[in-house]
């Protein structure tokens, strides 16, 4: 197809995808690795969580329609730095899921370094206790704990 005025060039275009979904910089590529509560409780990450339990909820049946409204007492409980062996840096956090229903959830996540699509930004896994309806992460989110 010609290129018009107006119209995008397919190089552009792929540019301007891969840039609409890499998603904020990573925590440590922000400089805030250095304390472990400031990474778990980074606001992308949180959000992220949030957005994602947000469309778990409406797409898997049988799960209430509730939301998270706030993530509290957050705290770092594994740290495994990149090494040669072993080259992705994994933080497991832990911390208490407020619903809009008024029930408190335990939720784990797990943050990868550098594991966003295409390699921007972080990876954010995440298990509430109770919503792990296809148990990917294992009875009580034992993957992520």
């Amino acid at each position: 197809m010609p290129y018009r005025s107006g119209m995008l060039k397919p190089g552009l275009l792929a540019i301007l995808a891969v840039l609409a979904f890499a998603g904020p910089a990573s925590a440590w590529e922000l400089g805030i690795w250095d304390g472990e509560a400031q990474v778990c409780d980074n606001q992308s990450v949180l959000k992220k969580i949030e957005r994602r339990f947000r469309h778990q909820v409406k797409h898997v049946p049988h799960l209430p329609d509730v939301r998270i409204d706030a993530i509290e007492r957050i705290h770092q409980h594994r740290y495994l730095p990149a090494r040669e062996n072993r080259p992705i840096a994994r933080r497991y956090c832990h911390g208490t899921a407020q619903l809009s229903d008024g029930r408190r959830k335990k939720i784990w996540y797990l943050i990868e370094d550098h594991q966003g699509f295409a390699g921007i930004g972080d990876n954010v896994e995440f298990c509430v206790s109770g919503f792990d309806r296809w148990n990917v992460y294992n009875s009580y989110c034992r993957i992520l704990r």
